[in-house]
C-alpha cells in the first residue's frame, strides 16, 4: 500500500496509537487510509530520516507553523510543502493571514500551542482556529509522509486526506 515508505513498513495508525501524539491520534480520520510507522527519533529531521529509511524527499511533506502579527492580534497558520521545497512565509502566507509580517513560530512556542514534539509536527490535530494552507503539489500526492506529533514516529497518507482536514486550504504555489 505504501510503495514510498522505503525499508519501513507502516501499519494502521489507529492500530498503534502509541506513535502519535494525543492531539493527532484524536483527530485522524477513521479507516484505513492513514499509516505509521516507528522511526529512530534522532533520525527525524526530513533529510537525516530519507537518507536513513530510502525515502525520496519529494515524497516527504513538511509541516511548519507560522505566526503573524496586525494591530497587536496575533495568528498561527500551519503550512504543508513538499520537503523539496519552502513555504512561501513571506509572501503567499503572509497575505492569507492578512498580517503585517510573518516568521516561523518559536519552537517552543510551536510545541505548545500543538501537543507535539519539535520534529514531529503534523497538520492533523491541530488547533481548530488555525488555517492548515496546504502546497497544491502536497494535495495532489498519492501519498506524502509527514510528522506523526511525536520524533518517534511518521504517518503516512495520501495528500487527498491532508487536503480534506477541516481548516484546510489547497494553495498553489506554496512551496516554492
Amino acid at each position: 500500500m505504501w510503495s514510498f515508505a522505503g525499508s519501513l513498513r507502516p501499519v494502521a495508525a489507529a492500530s498503534r496509537p502509541d506513535l502519535l501524539a494525543p492531539p493527532v491520534a484524536a483527530a485522524l480520520p477513521a479507516g484505513d487510509a492513514v499509516g505509521v510507522a516507528e522511526i529512530d527519533p534522532a533520525l527525524a529531521d526530513t533529510a537525516a530520516f530519507c537518507a536513513h529509511y530510502g525515502i525520496a524527499e519529494a515524497d516527504s511533506a513538511n509541516c511548519v507553523v507560522v505566526k503573524g502579527k496586525r494591530a497587536g492580534v496575533v495568528r498561527f497558520a500551519a503550512c504543508v510543502v513538499l520537503a523539496t521545497t519552502r513555504a512561501d512565509v513571506n509572501g503567499i502566507v503572509r497575505r492569507r493571514l492578512d498580517v503585517r509580517s510573518a516568521s516561523f513560530a518559536p519552537m517552543d512556542e510551536a510545541v505548545a500551542l500543538t501537543g507535539m514534539e519539535c520534529g514531529g509536527i503534523t497538520p492533523t490535530g491541530l488547533p481548530a482556529d488555525w488555517p492548515v494552507f496546504v502546497d497544491a503539489a502536497v494535495a495532489a500526492a498519492p501519498g506524502v509522509v509527514v510528522g506523526a506529533g511525536i520524533r518517534g514516529a511518521k504517518l503516512f497518507l495520501p495528500g487527498s486526506v491532508l487536503a480534506a482536514l477541516p481548516a484546510a486550504e489547497v494553495i498553489e504555489g506554496l512551496g516554492r
